[in-house]
């Protein structure tokens, strides 16, 4: 990804540097555990550890491979220079390149998703404080953009908060499974190294052994690991959406902090635009543009091909360091959102009345009228509002067969606003258990 869009933490974890440093440390362990069986010499298995500390040089890798065009191979051969020639012969005794490859990729993974859930806590602790700050803020209930019932800006906070906090439990599961490696040589059957060997270099790079692998681990751990991503990453878009919908000019129920100097438009100095929110809403789309690549990748042939691993050079570095900025992004926009209770009031009595219209109906029905005609009686006022914004309340107390059926107290009496949320404390428990 580009720098404007990436965390120098999550990028690291992509480096060259990074990734010949867990194949060093695959092959060195491994050349611990045959050592230990008694397959190598004990001293050529402690030569390997005298790189431990070695930089490896990225170009002169590239350098070799130029010549070999094998990445594994110019590796073990830049490692030879550095341990010796002989000292080094029984390095990657009995493997193959997709032990290291694919070993070292869910490494990378595991660490990926680690630095992704401490980015979803952030979110979730963002999202919680300003749900229990507005928990009884009300605000109108939208479906299909219209006006529906009342609700509360806490209930919004709280209902991005769940869906998030399940994200969270997906993105530990997708961890958890895509936390293996595999040391089983060609074609995955041990022919020529020990099973042994897996277990001890899994232990080591807190892996668990595959259970049965090919000559890779397969791929139906991964596309599960990018799935989640693109879950995540519509979460984000969903939460994005609703603040880009608060911020427009004739809604302005919340929007994106301003900062000091900021400036919304290279044309209109008074403009003020959810750039962050519509930003988190394109990055979406990018990490989701993972996801169908790696469920293409689970299909390879036979017990290898290398169809999968072009894809994953691109979507392992690409879907992890985008959803990483994205989630950090939003935990700030969150946090620091504006909030316009006023305006919530204000929108919400553009159609004075109206959004209490189900509540009139159920009375109605209640007092013996039948749906059909309580339903008639009620919208025939309602659209008067729509129409000409008139009050809802003063129609119905105009309206002799409502008022027959209810009364004017029993009329009044429906257009309490707390009727809406005497339930959120209740809602809030089972969000947050408290």
């Amino acid at each position: 990804m580009i720098p404007r869009y990436a965390r120098p933490e999550m990028v690291a974890i992509w480096s060259p540097e990074t990734k010949f440093r867990i194949w060093y440390e695959i092959e060195a362990h491994a050349c611990d555990a045959m050592a230990k069986l008694g397959v190598i010499p004990q001293e050529n298995a402690d030569a390997v550890w005298k790189a431990k500390d070695v930089e490896f040089d990225v170009e002169r890798i590239d350098e070799i491979e130029a010549v070999t065009k094998h990445d594994v191979i110019a590796f073990l051969t830049h490692l030879a220079e550095h341990v010796g020639s002989e000292e080094a012969r029984f390095v990657h005794q009995g493997m193959t390149s997709s032990d290291v490859l694919d070993t070292c990729l869910n490494v990378q993974l595991v660490r990926a998703a680690d630095i992704l859930l401490d980015g979803m806590d952030k979110v979730l602790a963002a999202l919680k404080k300003r749900a229990l700050e507005h928990k009884d803020t009300v605000r109108v209930g939208r479906s299909h953009g219209i006006h529906a019932e009342p609700t509360t800006m806490g209930l919004t906070f709280a209902r991005f908060y769940a869906e998030m906090d399940r994200n969270k439990n997906r993105l530990e599961k997708a961890r958890w499974e895509v936390a293996t490696g595999a040391i089983s040589g060609a074609v995955g059957t041990f022919a020529n190294i020990d099973p042994a060997v897996e277990e001890h270099v899994c232990e080591k790079l807190g892996l668990r052994p595959e259970p049965i692998s090919t000559q890779v681990i397969p791929r139906d751990r991964h596309a599960m690991f990018f799935a989640t991503l693109g879950v995540i990453a519509s979460s984000i878009e969903n939460i994005a959406v609703e603040i880009r919908h608060m911020q427009r000019t004739e809604v302005l129920e919340g929007a994106e902090f301003f900062s000091m100097g900021q400036k919304g438009s290279s044309a209109m100095p008074h403009k003020k635009n959810p750039v962050l929110t519509e930003n988190l809403t394109g990055l979406a789309r990018l990490v989701r543009m993972t996801v169908i690549p790696a469920m293409e990748n689970v299909a390879l042939w036979h017990e290898r091909d290398i169809s999968h691993s072009s894809v994953e050079r691109g979507i392992g570095p690409d879907a992890t360091v985008t959803l990483d900025f994205a989630l950090n992004r939003l935990a700030g926009v969150v946090d620091k959102m504006l909030i316009f209770p006023e305006n919530m009031l204000d929108n919400m009595n553009k159609f004075p009345g109206l959004v209490m219209s189900q509540r009139v109906l159920l009375a109605l029905t209640q007092a013996g009228v039948s749906r059909e005609d309580a339903y008639s009686m009620v919208q025939r006022n309602a659209l008067k509002v729509w129409e000409e914004r008139l009050d809802f309340r003063e129609l119905l107390l105009a309206d002799a067969e409502v008022v027959a059926a209810l009364g004017e107290d029993g009329i009044n009496e429906k257009f309490d606003m707390g009727y809406h949320t005497k339930h959120v404390d209740t809602i809030f428990k089972r969000v947050f258990g408290e």
